[in-house]
């Protein structure tokens, strides 16, 4: 009976939990997911050299995916790596490596002001706008983490950092962000400001464009952002929308409860051997108790009856336990997650009559056993 107990307790639970987990996917995948569109050059433009602003997107890209209806904000950043790290210090002719307010390994970015405004940042002081972009302007928004390390915790004096001994003057502090999370550790400067300086964006490091929509709208806006980039190529860019939570829960749901099936299967098996075992066992026990029946008139499928019912009911039994246990499982994991419980009366209901099938099929052969008999020999013993 424990191995039935286990087997459709693990049964019962494991579609309990499945259900319950991926009902939860649909809260877990946030707003921020289902609301952000990434668009990159092609993988046979990201490499080619263009005379358009940030290599391949027009200079007015984030005017034009704003006037998208359904677009919260967009912007274009990259990487600017130039063949060499860059040295980012709190002071000029300080080199990272030889003093402790040295910004050592931090990063350089480039962005429009409209990518600040898309990664939805938590700020200490402004960020720059469309007129420091403009104007090329030497300023910058620092991420806490770097800001931290070179010693730069207010920007009321306005500060300054310099990158390769250039200075420029911190207008913001960025403390967290949604998105693109590397600019808490570097500088960020404005993008005209940095083509004036280090060139478009190189091959190797390819100018991306981020885009925050309002909720529903991300598919529709992954399909026009690229013709509203570029009208007359409009495959020169790809945009990437967030997944379909439907599919990711569906996908989900089948990885699971497929693999946890398989364990419930094993436990049932085991749990049918344990009965057959238990019931093959008694059978040797009542022998003379078999004998018996059989001389007072009992026939064969009599005895078979008898020990076909006591090897369902055993699995009746660890079915009902099981369930119950089950059952408790589901409500007791999804009371400590916060959790809505999802039992689907489909299965639960059915598990008890699951664990009876299990005692009938693993009764068979000590039923049919015990029948064969003969009542002479069991009596002799």
């Amino acid at each position: 009976m424990l191995g039935t107990v286990l087997g459709v307790g693990a049964f019962v639970a494991v579609l309990g939990l499945t259900s319950t987990a991926s009902g939860q996917i649909g809260h877990r995948f946030t707003v921020l997911a289902a609301t952000t569109v990434t668009v990159t050059l092609a993988e046979d433009e990201s490499n080619v050299a263009s005379s358009d602003h940030l290599q391949g997107f027009p200079a007015d890209a984030d005017a034009r995916i704003e006037r998208l209806n359904g677009v919260v904000s967009a912007g274009v950043w990259w990487p600017i790596t130039n063949n060499a790290q860059p040295v980012i210090s709190a002071a000029p002719g300080v080199w990272a490596g030889t003093s402790e307010d040295a910004g050592g390994s931090a990063g350089l970015y480039a962005a429009s002001p409209g990518l600040l405004h898309s990664i939805d940042p938590t700020v200490r002081g402004v960020l720059f706008n469309a007129f420091h972009d403009a104007r090329g302007e030497q300023v910058c928004v620092l991420g806490a983490t770097l800001a931290k390390r070179l010693g730069i915790t207010q920007i009321d004096t306005r500060p300054a950092v310099f990158v390769n001994d250039v200075a420029y003057t911190v207008v913001g502090i960025i403390n967290d962000v949604k998105q693109v999370p590397d600019l808490l550790t570097g500088v960020t400067i404005p993008s005209r400001t940095a083509e004036h300086v280090y060139g478009p964006p190189p091959g190797n490091s390819p100018a991306k464009m981020l885009i925050r929509t309002n909720l529903g709208a991300a598919p529709l806006i992954a399909k026009q952002a690229p013709i509203a980039l570029r009208p007359e190529q409009p495959h020169d860019f790809v945009a990437i929308p967030p997944p379909d939570p439907h599919e990711l829960r569906d996908n989900v749901e089948v990885d699971l409860t497929g693999l946890f099936l398989v364990l419930a299967g094993i436990c049932l098996i085991i749990g049918m051997v344990g009965i057959a075992n238990t019931t093959f066992v008694a059978v040797l026990e009542r022998t003379a108790e078999i004998g018996l029946r059989r001389a007072l008139g009992a026939r064969a499928r009599h005895i078979a009856a008898q020990f076909l019912a006591e090897s369902t009911v055993l699995g009746l039994i660890g079915g009902l336990v099981g369930t119950a246990i089950a059952v408790a499982t589901v409500l007791i994991v999804a009371l400590t997650k916060n959790w809505t419980a999802v039992l689907n009366p489909a299965t639960v209901i059915p598990a008890p009559l699951i664990g009876a099938g299990v005692g009938l099929l693993a009764g068979l052969y000590p039923s049919v056993r015990a029948a064969r008999i003969e009542p002479q020999e069991a009596l002799r013993r």
